[in-house]
């Protein structure tokens, strides 16, 4: 009885131990991996991307997230942002820096976990620069020195090289081809200074380095909004939509009605809002301000004073900048659109001859002389030399009877009494000019 029961016992707990084996296989096979692309400029249309992917991964509870690199650098203030959900999230993190890692996208990498190359790929190059390409002041410079040197030592890297790719002051012989130049490291000087774990040949080498080759792969895709978002806000198209924006309105007032210019400024400005908004730089307040301020502007066409115009620009322009983390940045393009718009107006007015329709509509234009057939007052020419008498004293204004009509006539300057005979002379416009007969 006793054997029996052992046999049992042991048939149980083979088959418990069978059963047991697909279980642990299909909890290493449960393991999810995001991939998660950095690629182009970088800017906050690429930052609401990365939100949302690092967003998803947690709500999925992924093991690993791995940030795909390749990207010549971009906004600063978006890199920054960046590298804190980076470093804020729970989830190990990886960047495979696929081709390059420059300026902003060097930063980036910094924040992650651990950093892998690919064979030819290259990290560093982080001088920060203004919107005219020139070195930033002093200020914005030990800003993005320190930013980048805190990258580096949170993940246990030695700032100096950091600030190397930050700061062309630092040189550091071994690794910079020449002194004055920003450091940038290859896949293999990237190991040696412990900048990177390893070099790996594609993503496929790169699970296997980190024990993750049978996890499911998932890989993030932008959106078309976070597309639309990621190409309005690049800093070159802003200023370009601002300008068609306000052109295409501008030449919309030389128009009879509202055609294809006024359709694609409305539409450049409206496309400007709808990427800003998907970035998450513009609420809904500064969508209704900018809504306001084109109902002002309307309005001014049919009030006067001019309080509403100067309303409807401030609410226009102010909507901008509440859309904006860069106020000199959209200081400087609102500065652009409004030379080309008021370039524009000069070329309707100068070139084509034309006029502001918008205004004929509420301006009245027409004058009313000779050949438009209006008179101010009937020409009595016919009345040169008849005679009458006059009915009132001429001093030397009066009434004058002739041809039994009453008719309003001067002398030439003399006094004349009632009932005097007299000839008419001369007729300018409506004034008659009359001379006492006796001086014939």
């Amino acid at each position: 009885m006793k054997r029996r029961a052992y046999i049992y016992a042991v048939i149980c707990f083979v088959s418990l131990f069978m059963y047991s084996m697909p279980f642990f296989s299909a909890q290493a096979d449960n393991e999810q991996v995001y991939v998660v692309p950095v690629e182009e400029t970088v800017e906050k249309g690429l930052y609401a991307f990365l939100n949302r992917s690092i967003e998803e991964a947690k709500e999925q509870k992924a093991d690993l997230i791995v940030f795909d690199i390749n990207t010549p650098g971009g906004a600063v203030d978006a890199a920054s942002e960046i590298g804190k959900i980076i470093t804020e999230t729970d989830i190990p993190n990886v960047a495979l820096v696929n081709q390059k890692a420059l300026s902003a996208g060097a930063y980036i990498a910094l924040n992650t976990d651990e950093i892998y190359m690919t064979p030819g790929s290259t990290i560093g190059s982080a001088a920060i620069i203004d919107q005219q390409g020139n070195a930033a002041d002093k200020k914005a410079q030990s800003f993005w020195n320190a930013a980048m040197k805190s990258a580096a030592e949170q993940n246990g890297r030695n700032p100096l090289y950091a600030l190397a790719m930050a700061d062309e002051s630092i040189h550091l012989p071994k690794y910079d081809a020449e002194k004055g130049k920003l450091l940038t490291l290859t896949a293999d000087q990237a190991v040696e200074v412990g900048y990177s774990e390893g070099i790996v040949a594609n993503l496929d080498d790169l699970l296997k380095k980190v024990n993750k080759e049978n996890a499911q792969v998932i890989y993030m895709e932008e959106s078309m909004a976070e597309k639309v978002a990621r190409f309005v806000t690049h800093p070159i198209v802003i200023p370009i939509l601002l300008s068609i924006g306000s052109l295409g309105l501008v030449l919309e007032l030389y128009t009879p009605s509202f055609g294809l210019a006024g359709t694609i400024g409305i539409s450049s400005l409206l496309l400007f809002f709808y990427g800003h908004t998907i970035a998450g730089l513009a609420g809904i307040e500064a969508v209704v301000l900018f809504v306001i301020g084109i109902i002002l502007l309307i309005l001014e066409f049919f009030l006067v004073g001019g309080i509403a115009g100067i309303l409807g620009i401030g609410a226009v322009i102010t909507s901008f900048f509440m859309a904006s983390d860069d106020y000199v940045h959209m200081a400087i393009s609102i500065l652009i659109a409004v030379i080309i718009s008021l370039g524009g107006a000069v070329v309707m007015m100068k070139f084509f001859k034309k006029k502001l329709v918008a205004f004929q509509k509420v301006i009245l234009t027409d004058s009313m002389n000779t050949e438009a057939g209006y008179v101010s007052n009937r020409n009595r020419i016919e009345l040169i030399g008849k005679e009458g008498m006059a009915t009132t004293p001429l001093r030397p204004s009066g009434t004058v009877l002739i041809e039994e009509e009453y008719v309003d006539v001067v002398t030439e300057g003399s006094y004349l009494s009632k009932g005097v005979r007299v000839k008419v002379v001369k007729v300018e416009g409506s004034r008659i000019v009359v001379r006492k007969l006796e001086e014939l």
